[in-house]
């Protein structure tokens, strides 16, 4: 069996980019409609909260030290979406709350409206551990959450899509 050589072309943060793009279009929509979701669609978002450039409250960093997962779907505010970054106005345990996530610290976006989501790489992600949702307040007053998303390599044909390019130490 041949060893594959080197390649000098960075081909899996290429492509990592270019889907974390996929998020910031599909959110830009949602900031372009008034920060109206059309239809049944919401995301579950999740992010490495230590990464470079990522905001939360002191209290959110502290109950998830490394990732959290929130959700956008009926309460939430003040989307807005730049080229590398989006912020966004949640509520957690009824307390409203201001979040800058760059799209760089996204480990996942997951809309199972549609049966669609996409993982990646975190720069520096050297565990795959579970993690605890963020709970972020619902549609519901009573801060209940709905289902969470299966955010695993799917083999049941749904759609999501994990980028590994198994990188040779």
């Amino acid at each position: 069996m041949t060893e594959s050589p080197d390649s000098l072309i960075p081909y899996d943060e290429i492509v990592q980019e270019a889907l974390r793009a996929v998020v910031g279009r599909v959110l830009g929509q949602v900031e372009s409609s008034g920060g109206h979701l059309p239809g049944n669609h919401h995301f579950y978002i999740t992010f490495k909260t230590g990464a470079p450039g990522v905001s939360i409250p002191t209290r959110l960093k502290e109950r998830f030290p490394d990732e959290m997962t929130i959700v956008l779907q009926n309460k939430f505010w003040d989307l807005k979406v730049a080229e590398d970054h989006f912020s966004v106005g949640l509520s957690f345990n009824q307390i409203p709350s201001s979040l800058l996530v760059p799209f760089s610290a996204i480990t996942a976006f997951v809309d199972p409206a549609v049966d669609f989501g996409l993982q990646f790489q975190a720069a520096g992600d050297l565990d795959d551990e579970d993690f605890e949702d963020a709970g972020n307040d619902s549609a519901a007053d009573d801060g209940e959450q709905g289902d969470k998303p299966a955010v695993e390599p799917a083999e049941d044909g749904s759609n999501v899509v994990t980028v590994d390019f198994g990188r040779k130490k």
